[in-house]
């Protein structure tokens, strides 16, 4: 059992057409369309509603031990 042909998806997608119909098909393909497009304007609505993170400055003194240590070695 190797993969499908071309000739064994055709007789599948006409049992499926034979089963529900093109109407009912093209009105499945036009609501998914819809889902599809609502999802992705939803996941553009979140990232403009997210925060900025911003950073904190850092405002208290800080030394730096190394440089310190050098001065008072001399």
């Amino acid at each position: 059992m190797g993969s499908f042909s071309v000739w064994h998806w055709l007789i599948v997608l006409v049992i499926v057409m034979l089963v529900f119909g093109t109407g009912k098909l093209k009105n499945m393909g036009k609501d998914l369309g819809g889902a599809i497009r609502g999802f992705k304007e939803g996941m553009k609505e979140g990232d403009e509603e997210a925060p900025k993170k911003e950073i904190a400055q850092d405002k208290t003194n800080t030394v730096d031990v190394n440089a310190k240590d050098k001065t008072n070695a001399s």
